[in-house]
């Protein structure tokens, strides 16, 4: 992890190892992504609204997956395992896999909605890093989160511990949550 998301990162780990210290029961959501607000802009920085027509910037190689979950089947998935026992004491991570796309495979699957094939401008990691250095809050937070996701994987980079976490989709295969291909019909 790179400054400032690192002190947040860890300031989580310090809030849940006290949870656990205390003997308080617990099941930690990991979430990833909020669709709603990487996908409307492609993950460009900058407050675009919309995805790129042109041109887009992809932060690294492109290849590590990540992980974009509509907000509303995040909120179905912790309302299933709120009294669910499978998920006392763990980590319940939303990581369907239809939803699990490289930057790469989400620019193609733009292109092919949009018929057209985008202007692919890769930003190498040491370049990344010294963007969020040079920036300020909040723009500095947001690149060094999307550098722990999109440069180092962070999302998928790991199997999950069956000891301390359990997978939505397989504990819910009833739930029909909106995969990135269905949400980004909205913008065509």
């Amino acid at each position: 992890f790179v400054e400032p998301a690192k002190s947040a990162y860890a300031t989580k780990a310090r809030i849940r190892r006290t949870i656990e210290a205390e003997g308080i029961p617990y099941t930690y959501v990991s979430s990833n992504f909020f669709a709603a607000y990487f996908l409307p802009s492609l993950s460009q920085p900058g407050g675009a609204t919309s995805p790129p027509r042109d041109k887009v910037v992809i932060l690294g190689d492109g290849n590590p997956k990540a992980v974009f979950n509509k907000e509303e089947d995040i909120a179905t998935y912790i309302i299933k395992a709120v009294d669910d026992p499978r998920t006392l004491n763990k980590i319940l991570y939303i990581r369907p896999s239809a939803n699990a796309l490289s930057f790469n495979d989400l620019v193609s699957l733009w292109e092919n909605k949009i018929g057209k094939t985008l202007e692919r401008i890769y930003v190498p990691e040491e370049q990344l890093i010294k963007q969020i250095q040079e920036s300020s809050p909040p723009l500095n937070m947001i690149l060094s989160i999307a550098h722990c996701v999109y440069v180092k994987g962070d999302h998928t980079n790991f199997e999950i511990e069956p000891s301390f976490g359990v997978e939505a989709t397989t504990l819910y295969p009833d739930v029909k949550y909106t995969t990135v291909d269905e949400f980004l019909n909205q913008f065509l």
